[in-house]
């Protein structure tokens, strides 16, 4: 069994209900336990294209599962729940996204997948939620704890815990 870390995202639709539906999916298939989840947090888009603000968690799991057998997983969920990768502008608006941010201490990259994610460590979105269910754990490849990514992010987008209203909206 392998323990893996995934990231949830979604921006259009109804945002909770779209990731609750996915931690849903991957709870009831028999190959996957759900072991912890982060809270749920509204994060400002990344990557400079999409409109609608994000709300996002992330969870650790333990799998059977390969990791490009758990990718074909996450992307039939992204798909009942209304993804289409082939009409979608990239980094664009979507029901739902799930990134495999790490698979054990694995590093490992082919023509469809790269774990650990190649971009985690620059997003706020990723390392917040990760901060909240596995601080201490260590990047594969930086050999840096979530704590200390954190740390060195040089433009962290803005982000807050779902259902709180930033400073200075009701002043």
């Amino acid at each position: 069994m392998a323990i893996a870390y995934l990231s949830l995202g979604s921006n259009l639709g109804d945002r909770i209900s779209n990731i609750q539906q996915a931690v849903s999916f991957l709870t009831n298939d028999s190959s996957i336990k759900v072991l912890k989840s982060s809270s749920f947090y509204e994060t400002e888009p990344w990557g400079g294209v999409a409109k609608n603000w994000f709300a996002n968690a992330v969870i650790r799991i333990e799998t059977n599962l390969k990791p490009v057998e758990l990718l074909k997983v996450v992307q039939n969920i992204e798909a009942k729940l209304g993804r289409n990768r082939e009409k979608e502008i990239h980094w664009g608006e979507r029901p739902l996204d799930i990134d495999i941010l790490f698979y054990d201490n694995l590093v490992f990259q082919n023509e469809i997948l790269v774990i650990p994610h190649k971009e985690l460590h620059k997003r706020a979105f990723v390392l917040v939620p990760m901060l909240e269910i596995a601080e201490n754990f260590v990047h594969p490849v930086s050999n840096k704890d979530i704590a200390q990514l954190y740390e060195e992010l040089e433009d962290p987008e803005e982000i807050y815990l779902y259902g709180t209203v930033p400073r200075g909206l009701n002043d």
